[in-house]
């Protein structure tokens, strides 16, 4: 069960920024509908007042000021980008190239060390039980011994890391 649980909150956790920008983008919109039915309502007035030009002159202004809006947002969202990787260019400039190879396999590394530690502390379990035939006398033995191989805790570990590391990768598309 808890393995089940950590493989889905590794799911979730690699695609939380798809569902920040989905709440941000709904945000978004529900402004964009607010500021929509602002702009009717006071065409409506100007109109009934006669004033159909000066409504057309307010659209025109209202629509040149959400696009220097947008423009503006996706300006300084670049410059935060941009400043981001001058930072690292910054930082791996200084460091010698040995570093700044390793500064990018520190996660996969991370992982496979797991992995293959797992895989060699289960062969070992498993070469014991194989050259100690003595200690599975019934099916029950082979259950309780597999639960020692493969336990909740290793599973749910394992499954958080494939979790996180491949379920990324089906949020990147969507």
């Amino acid at each position: 069960m808890l393995s089940l649980i950590s493989t889905l909150g590794g799911l979730l956790i690699s695609g939380l920024p798809k569902l920040l920008e989905y709440f941000q983008n709904k945000a978004d919109q529900k402004h964009e509908l607010a500021l929509a039915a602002m702009q009717n309502e006071r065409e409506l007035a100007l109109a009934a007042q006669g004033f159909a030009a000066q409504a057309k002159i307010e659209e025109i202004r209202t629509e040149q000021v959400a696009m220097q809006t947008q423009a503006q947002m996706a300006e300084a969202e670049a410059n935060m980008v941009q400043g981001a990787q001058d930072h690292d260019k910054a930082v791996i400039e200084k460091g010698s190239k040995w570093v700044v190879n390793y500064i990018g396999t520190v996660r996969p590394t991370i992982t496979y060390i797991f992995v293959i530690e797992l895989v060699c502390i289960n062969l070992f379990l498993c070469y014991y039980l194989w050259t100690h035939p003595g200690m599975i006398a019934s099916m029950d033995d082979v259950i309780r011994y597999a639960d020692v191989i493969f336990s909740p805790d290793e599973m749910a570990m394992l499954g958080g890391i494939v979790g996180f590391w491949f379920g990324s990768r089906n949020w990147s598309k969507k």
